[in-house]
């Protein structure tokens, strides 16, 4: 049953005159109707509880000791009118019987059996009632619903307003770090804080990626690992003067491999590779390694594209083309042009 009590009056804007229109309390109205329904429907109150208050959900156990009790003061068997109103204030104490009255004004609303109300005029009267109540109630309820709806979707727009704001500022600080790294003359220091940018970027793009670590009883260090449409894939950071030449990705190679079949590299060089090297790296039978440098990797920092679809790209160009490297330029000018 709607419980919401809504403000007496509402004010209706017109061109040049504002004026007050009246809106029923829904659960006053609801009540009246159900009241009325009770009281007129059916003569006889056993025909009543039968096709009424049972069908609607209301237990015996509470208007069967109703039916007959006798009024205090005058000793008469109460009317339907009179009980009426104990048997909703009974069902709504229950919480076993929500939506009772409900029920009642909709099997009210439908009702045809005239014939057996002692006043058809008044039982006609009381289904008209009824759907007069059940029409407003399933319009406000149509109208509420409708208001929870536009409330979700702003609810939804203001927090992707938030987490784009939050984005575009974390974006910021990691393209600050990225470049201040490449200005330090320490390599080693470089690596360490290449890693932790690759973390919070990662982080950033709802990627988990792992944090670097050893297996093979401390054989193999791992500079990192990401999961990505049901492949593994291992990370390889380089940044280093020197381009990556073909020994670093055959090394590289043997510890994807080891991984299983569903291994997949992802190799960063910063300061890229020898030109040979994605021609060697087509001639492998197993081709299971994709290429990022640094101008990808800032684009990414940037926010201009997405870390996951960056990858996925990579992995269908290598996949489709044998191509190990989709540099960002050929993805975003691929892009525009689909």
């Amino acid at each position: 049953m709607l419980r919401v009590t809504l403000c007496t009056r509402r004010l209706v804007f017109s061109a040049s005159v504002v004026e007050a229109e009246p809106i029923m309390d829904l659960g006053i109205e609801e009540r009246r109707a159900a009241i009325e329904a009770i009281a007129t429907l059916a003569h006889i109150k056993r025909v009543m509880a039968d096709l009424l208050l049972k069908p609607a959900g209301v237990p015996p156990e509470v208007y069967q000791p109703l039916l007959y009790r006798r009024d205090e003061s005058t000793g008469r068997i109460l009317s339907k009118r009179q009980l009426a109103p104990l048997i909703l204030e009974a069902v709504e104490t229950r919480t076993d019987c929500a939506g009772v009255v409900r029920r009642i004004i909709e099997i009210a609303a439908g009702w045809s059996s005239f014939h057996l109300a002692d006043d058809e005029f008044a039982a006609r009267a009381a289904v008209q009632k009824a759907r007069e109540v059940l029409g407003t109630v399933k319009l406000m309820e149509a109208r509420e619903a409708k208001q929870q709806e536009l409330a979700r979707k702003e609810e939804t727009a203001r927090m992707e307003r938030e987490r784009a704001e939050q984005f575009r500022k974390h974006s910021e600080l990691l393209v600050l770090m990225f470049d201040e790294m490449a200005k330090s003359a320490d390599p080693q220091q470089r690596g360490y804080l290449l890693q932790e940018l690759l973390n919070r970027a990662f982080d950033l793009h709802e990627v988990p990626l792992h944090r670097p670590f050893t297996r093979n009883q401390g054989g193999e260090q791992i500079d990192g690992a990401f999961r990505m449409e049901g492949w593994h894939y291992l990370v390889e950071c380089r940044w280093r003067k020197k381009l990556a030449d073909i020994r670093e990705l055959d090394g590289f190679a043997g510890q994807v491999v080891r991984s299983g079949k569903q291994g997949m590299g992802l190799f960063l060089s910063i300061n890229g590779w020898s030109d040979n090297v994605p021609g060697l790296l087509k001639q492998n039978p197993d081709k299971s390694i994709v290429l990022m440098d640094g101008y990808d990797l800032r684009t990414v920092l940037t926010g201009r594209v997405d870390l996951r679809d960056f990858i996925l790209a990579k992995a269908a160009r290598l996949t489709l083309a044998t191509e190990p490297f989709l540099s960002v330029m050929d993805y975003l000018g691929g892009r525009c042009e689909q």
